[in-house]
């Protein structure tokens, strides 16, 4: 009995003492947990923290029941929490609790590093946002657009403009001084005339292509600059455009000639405008061209409505500027801005059109409002001197005959000068493959040929004078644009198959005006000889098939008519133009001036024109007789062969 009572007394102790180790391990956990659970808070924010849970009195009690509860308040962050009989199970206590701050910490580590992360992009966006406001900077007081990209194109086109060609041969041949534009004496002499005044008009150039007009109005520029009462200063700019390739928007969006209105929507203007609202005009080349030369060359080809704005400006001296986008009490609007929109841009300047079109073809008031000059076809002559000149400059010896051997392919000086540089091109090459480079360079005529044949091309005049007179055939003149030309008239007359039956027969294609001129012919033919053309069969024949538009070929028509029947022959260095009337009288005629440098081209040495044409004749012309004439009796007594001399209508 006594033993039983002793171990179950020991048993007790060891409960007891057990009770008691689980007790202080608790204790010594909780006290860990409370520590650990401050340094994961933060000294001062547990305070804080367990005052608002109510826990700060349960913190420095010295019951394990007081502190527990308060390590239960402050893990589930809840004022109303109680200790349960369950939580007096220290070791299960002291486990959920711990399980609690296990996920404490494990929160606090994901946050901080949550944090952290978002610190440091922060940080980054931070630094990127600070280096583009350094760059904005930079580029606002030292602006530097360039890149590697940027700088790598810049040197590839320095590159290339360095390795450029020498210049073109064009180049080298342009006429450099007035004195080297041949054959348009008269028409620069009245060019400086105009210019030099202190009053210059503004003028247009008719003429046909390749005879000099762009370099006479350039070289004319620069020789009244140094004229002493000339209104054009050292300075002054010669701003050339050609008139068929000016382009423009009806709208105004673009105009180069004029100048326009860059809208800051629609059109795009530069980005500090764009981003205020505010209109940029741009100034066209009439502006370009103040105080100076507007060159443009080509002005028949321009759109009609241009001409019209240009009037305006040659009537204003100005050039004015609207947008719905102006605001003339904008602050933030540039001073120049509003002072274009306010007072225009200044248009002040000689205006200079030059065309290959006919007077009629121009815009009328455009022509009321310039002078005008007329340049000269080139004659053979002008042709030979120009590849004489060109030679000079190339450094190269002719083989004789060259000058007249171009001259007769081409009446342009420019095609005379390409025409001489490609054959120049075939003797360096020739000189080149023999390796003859000690001796003087010499253009043949066999390059000269090589050249027309590759290019194709054919003899400008085909019908030339001769000293051997023919029945039948005559030569009249036309006129195409500014090139006078000789038309080939022929005639034949047989008896008629039947007696009063006679036909006449004349080309379809000549025209309306030309047909009447044989029926004239006929008339005349009946009062001169009494011959009455029904009595044959005649054939009348344009050589070539040419139309005539007017009826200045009358005379050669009743002279080639009058030859067949008669069969008397006619002069064949002779050529003539008149309307013939039925009663036999010569009319004026147009073109005279254009139809006598074409005569002189075909080696003509003599011209019947009508009496009421002498104002037309040039007064300094030399290289062919001009005869006037009133009647077709009179110009028999020219042109058939069988008469001698010239009568009194010579000049």
């Amino acid at each position: 009995m006594k033993d039983s009572l002793n171990a179950y007394l020991q048993t007790k102790k060891d409960d007891v003492a057990a009770k008691l180790d689980d007790i202080s391990m608790a204790e010594r956990q909780i006290d860990e947990l409370l520590n650990l659970t401050a340094q994961i808070i933060g000294p001062d924010k547990m305070v804080l923290k367990a005052t608002k849970l109510g826990a700060v009195r349960y913190l420095r009690s010295k019951e394990l029941s007081e502190r527990a509860l308060a390590l239960k308040r402050l893990v589930l962050e809840d004022p109303t929490a109680k200790l349960t009989a369950g939580d007096l199970d220290w070791v299960r206590f002291v486990e959920d609790m711990e399980e609690k701050v296990a996920e404490i910490i494990a929160k606090k580590s994901l946050e901080e590093q949550l944090e952290q992360r978002i610190t440091q992009k922060m940080q980054e966006k931070h630094e990127d946002y600070i280096n583009e406001i350094k760059m904005q900077v930079i580029k606002q007081y030292n602006p530097n657009p360039e890149n590697a990209h940027t700088l790598k194109r810049l040197a590839i086109l320095e590159k290339m403009n360095a390795s450029g060609l020498a210049r073109s041969v064009m180049e080298v041949l342009r006429p450099q001084k007035l004195e080297e534009i041949i054959g348009q004496e008269r028409g620069i002499k009245s060019l400086l005339a105009k210019m030099s005044s202190p009053y210059p008009h503004h003028f247009l150039i008719y003429g046909p292509p390749g005879v000099g007009k762009t370099s006479a109005a350039r070289l004319v520029l620069q020789t009244v600059k140094e004229m002493a009462h000339s209104p054009f200063k050292k300075e002054a700019p010669f701003i050339e455009v050609d008139g068929a390739t000016l382009r423009w928007d009806p709208r105004d969006v673009t105009n180069p000639l004029i100048g326009s209105v860059h809208d800051p929507i629609y059109q795009g203007a530069r980005k500090d405008f764009a981003e205020t609202g505010i209109p940029e005009p741009k100034l066209g080349l009439v502006t370009d061209a103040q105080g100076g030369i507007l060159f443009i060359d080509e002005i028949g080809e321009m759109d009609a409505v241009l001409q019209n704005k240009l009037l305006k400006v040659l009537e204003d001296k100005r050039v004015s500027f609207e947008s719905a986008y102006y605001d003339p009490g904008d602050p933030n609007i540039p001073l120049y801005i509003k002072k274009l929109f306010d007072e225009g841009a200044p248009a002040d300047f000689v205006l200079i059109g030059a065309t290959t079109r006919d007077p009629s073809e121009i815009n009328p008031a455009i022509r009321s409002r310039c002078a005008e000059v007329y340049f000269e076809p080139l004659t053979p002559g002008d042709i030979e001197i120009i590849i004489q000149n060109a030679a000079q400059k190339l450094g190269v010896s002719l083989e004789e005959g060259i000058p007249r051997l171009i001259s007769e392919y081409t009446i342009e000086g420019r095609k005379a000068n390409s025409l001489l540089a490609d054959a120049y091109g075939l003797a360096l090459y020739r000189r080149e493959r023999r390796e003859l480079d000690g001796e003087k360079l010499l253009v043949t005529q066999e390059d000269v040929y090589e050249v027309i044949q590759v290019a194709r091309l054919a003899p400008f005049v085909t019908a030339k004078g001769s000293e051997n007179p023919e029945v039948g055939r005559i030569f009249g003149l036309g006129v195409a644009g500014f090139l006078g030309s000789v038309l080939e008239f022929e005639a034949v007359a047989f008896p008629a198959k039947k007696h009063g039956e006679g036909q006449i027969r004349f080309n379809e294609t000549a025209g309306s005006m030309a047909k009447d001129s044989v029926f004239n012919a006929s008339s005349v033919m009946r009062m001169l000889t009494g011959e009455d053309l029904i009595q044959y069969d005649l054939h009348v024949n344009v050589v070539g098939g040419g139309k005539i538009d007017g009826p200045s070929a009358g005379m050669a028509v009743c002279l080639a008519i009058y030859s067949a029947v008669t069969g008397k022959a006619l002069r064949q260095d002779t050529a003539v133009t008149g309307e013939i009337s039925i009663q036999g009288r010569i009319k004026a005629v147009g073109g005279i001036f254009e139809k006598i440098y074409g005569a002189k081209q075909a080696g003509m040495k003599k011209i019947l024109i009508p009496q009421e044409n002498y104002a037309d004749v040039p007064g300094d012309l030399t290289g062919i007789e001009v005869v006037l004439v009133k009647t077709i009796n009179e110009a028999l007594e020219h042109i058939l062969a069988e008469n001698a001399g010239c009568g009194q209508g010579a000049l």
